[in-house]
C-alpha cells in the first residue's frame, strides 16, 4: 500500500474545452478541405498573426536564415542530430526483410517499405523545439522517406532561426513556416502550395492534437501526445537534490504535465518535497512549473522496490527515471513505461534534447499499448506469397475449399477448389458444363 505525501486531485475533464478544442477544429479543418490555401492564409493571420506572400522557404531564403544561428548552435544541432540518426540507424538495421519456404514451393515473406511521405510538425508557441525538428524529420530519412514536409510556426512574428536550420539539417525536403492546425490540415488534406502527405508527425498543444486525432485513418500518424510526464523511483541512497531539479525540468512543460515521485525513504519524499518548493522560488520557469507541482505533483512511499516498480507500471508514464543502487533492475520488472532512464548519470533532458533516442513518446496511459516514435513508425511491414509447387497449391486448395465453407464463403471456397482442379485433379461439381 503506497502512502502519499502530496496527492494529485484526479484529472478532471474540462469537456466544455474539449468540445470548443473539437468544434473548432473540425472547422478548420473543413474549410481549409473547401478553400486551400486561401483558409490556410486566413487561419495564419488569425491566429499567428503572420501572413508572409509564400509560407515556403526557398533555398536562398533557408541559407540566409541558416547565417544567422550561431556557429556553435549549428555544431549542437549537427552533433546531435548525429546521435539520432545513428540510433535510428540501428533500430532500422534490426529489422529484417525475409523470405522463408514453409512447405515444398511455399514462399512466404515480409518487407519493410517506407511510406512515400511525411508531415513533420516542430511547434512554436513559447519554446522554440529544436530538438522536434532531430526527432521527427532525421528519424523519418532514416527510414528512407523520400518527401518529408516540415512545418514549424512563426514565433511572435520572428522566424524561429534555430528551428529552420534543424529542419533543414535534418534533410526536410520542403520547409514551411506555418503553424497550428492549419499546418497540419494543409498537410493531411493538401492545397495548391502544399502536397498532401501521406503520414504526420511531431507533438503541439491541443489543438494540433485534436487535428491529428480527426485526421487519422486519412493519413497516418505517429501517436497521440497529451502533456509531457516524468515519474522518478528513487530508493534510500538517492539524491534529494537531484531527484528535485529532475521533476521540475518536465514541469516546466506546461502547467497541466504531471509529476511524480515514488520512493522506498520516506525522509527522502520529505526532502524532495522541501527542495521543489525552494527551487521553485527563483525558477524562470516557475509560472509553469509551479502549477504544474501544485495540481498534478504526486509523491507517495512504498514498501519496496517491487511495489515501486508495480505502482510506477499503473501510472504507465512518458519518462521513467530510476534512482536508485541497481536501476537495470527497472528493465527487468516494469513493462509500462515510455522511454526509462537509468541512474544518476542519466536524465530525461538527456531523451529530450541530446542523447539519440526519440523524444516522441506515448503520454496518458498510452505506454500500456505503444512505445514512442521511431524508425518503424515510418515503415509499412508488409508480407507476399508464392506457390510454386502444383502439390502444395492442390492441398492448400482443398484446405481452403473446406475453411472457407464452414464460414460460409463460398466464393473463396472456389477459388481454392480452382487449385484443387488445376494442379490435383479435383472434381468442380459447381463449375458450369464443359470447363
Amino acid at each position: 500500500m503506497a502512502k502519499y505525501l502530496k496527492s494529485a486531485p484526479p484529472m478532471a475533464q474540462d469537456t466544455e474545452r474539449l468540445r470548443a478544442v473539437r468544434e473548432t477544429v473540425v472547422g478548420v479543418i473543413a474549410d481549409i478541405r473547401e478553400r486551400g490555401d486561401a483558409a490556410v492564409r486566413e487561419y495564419s493571420e488569425k491566429f499567428d498573426k503572420w501572413s508572409p506572400s509564400n509560407f515556403r522557404l526557398d533555398q536562398e531564403q533557408i541559407q540566409k536564415i541558416v547565417a544567422t544561428v550561431p556557429e556553435q548552435a549549428l555544431d549542437d544541432i549537427k552533433t546531435v542530430q548525429r546521435r539520432v540518426r545513428t540510433f535510428a540507424q540501428h533500430q532500422k538495421d534490426s529489422l529484417a526483410d525475409f523470405e522463408v519456404e514453409t512447405e515444398p514451393g511455399v514462399f512466404l515473406g515480409q518487407r519493410n517499405i517506407p511510406v512515400g511521405s511525411a508531415g513533420a510538425y516542430i511547434p512554436g508557441g513559447r519554446y522554440p523545439l529544436v530538438a522536434s525538428a532531430h526527432m521527427t524529420v532525421v528519424t523519418a530519412k532514416v527510414a528512407g522517406i523520400d518527401r518529408v514536409t516540415a512545418c514549424t510556426p512563426p514565433i511572435h512574428g520572428e522566424i524561429p532561426a534555430a528551428t529552420v536550420a534543424a529542419m533543414h539539417l535534418a534533410g526536410a525536403d520542403e520547409i514551411f513556416l506555418l503553424g497550428g492546425v492549419q499546418a497540419v490540415a494543409a498537410m493531411a488534406v493538401g492545397t495548391e502550395t502544399i502536397t498532401k502527405v501521406d503520414m504526420l508527425a511531431g507533438p503541439g498543444n491541443a489543438y494540433v492534437a485534436e487535428a491529428k486525432r480527426q485526421l487519422f485513418g486519412e493519413v497516418g500518424i505517429d501517436l497521440f501526445a497529451g502533456p509531457t510526464e516524468i515519474l522518478v523511483i528513487a530508493d534510500e541512497h538517492a539524491d534529494p537534490f537531484v531527484v528535485a531539479v529532475d521533476l521540475l525540468s518536465q514541469a516546466e512543460h506546461g502547467p497541466d504535465s504531471p509529476a511524480v515521485l515514488i520512493t522506498t525513504s520516506e525522509p527522502l519524499a520529505r526532502r524532495v518535497i522541501e527542495l521543489v518548493e525552494e527551487l521553485l522560488v527563483d525558477m524562470p520557469t516557475a509560472d509553469f512549473a509551479g502549477p504544474a507541482w501544485r495540481d498534478h505533483g504526486e509523491v507517495a512511499v512504498v514498501e519496496d522496490l517491487d511495489a515501486a516498480y508495480a505502482l510506477a507500471d499503473q501510472y504507465a508514464f512518458e519518462h521513467v527515471q530510476i534512482l536508485t543502487d541497481h536501476p537495470r533492475q527497472a528493465m527487468e520488472k516494469m513493462r509500462n513505461y515510455g522511454a526509462l532512464f537509468l541512474g544518476e548519470g542519466t536524465c530525461v533532458s538527456y531523451g529530450d534534447k541530446v542523447i539519440g533516442t526519440n523524444h516522441t513518446l506515448p503520454t496518458r496511459g498510452a505506454a500500456n499499448y505503444t512505445g514512442g516514435l521511431w524508425v518503424g513508425k515510418y515503415l509499412k511491414t508488409v508480407t507476399y506469397q508464392e506457390v510454386t509447387n502444383p502439390v502444395s497449391s492442390a492441398l492448400l486448395g482443398e484446405l481452403c475449399g473446406r475453411a472457407a465453407r464452414l464460414e460460409f464463403f463460398e466464393g473463396h471456397a472456389r477459388s481454392g477448389d480452382v487449385r484443387a482442379h488445376k494442379f490435383g485433379g479435383a472434381v468442380l461439381p459447381w463449375a458450369p458444363a464443359g470447363l
